[in-house]
């Protein structure tokens, strides 16, 4: 069973629109879906229609979101991430996630197919390719 943590833009595109192939993720066997009330709250955030909003909750439903843990350990010294994407990956490390989600080219793209403490980092299009090829 893969422990996948989804990022605060993965569940912001799977519910900005009703037919986004992200939502595919949700279909998947052998994958259990998590993410932080922190990347949550990103998501709820950036929504801006009631819809979406709505499409949002109606995914949730199915995601273990998981709480901060108080007194997380430090990010780990060789990863550079700014300060607000460094809950995320702690969130993923600390729930002991098989993968991290993202589509923050710009801020994980780096770490795109490295594992760090366990978490390999994805985008979800090569996490969705992976799968198709077991």
């Amino acid at each position: 069973m893969n422990l996948v943590f989804l990022d605060a833009n993965v569940l912001f595109s799977a519910a900005y629109r009703a037919d986004a192939g992200l939502r595919r993720l949700w279909g998947l066997g052998e994958t259990q879906l998590i993410t932080s009330a922190y990347a949550v709250e990103e998501a709820r955030r950036n929504l801006k229609l009631d819809e979406q909003r709505d499409r949002l909750e109606e995914l949730l439903a199915t995601v273990n979101v998981i709480a901060p843990l108080p007194g997380a350990r430090p990010l780990p010294s060789h990863v550079q991430l700014p300060e607000k994407d460094r809950p995320i990956l702690m969130a993923a490390i600390e729930a002991q996630a098989t993968y991290l989600l993202t589509g923050d080219v710009k801020d994980f793209g780096a770490y795109y197919g490295q594992t760090i403490e366990g978490v390999m980092i994805l985008p979800p299009a090569e996490y969705l390719r992976l799968y198709k090829t077991k």
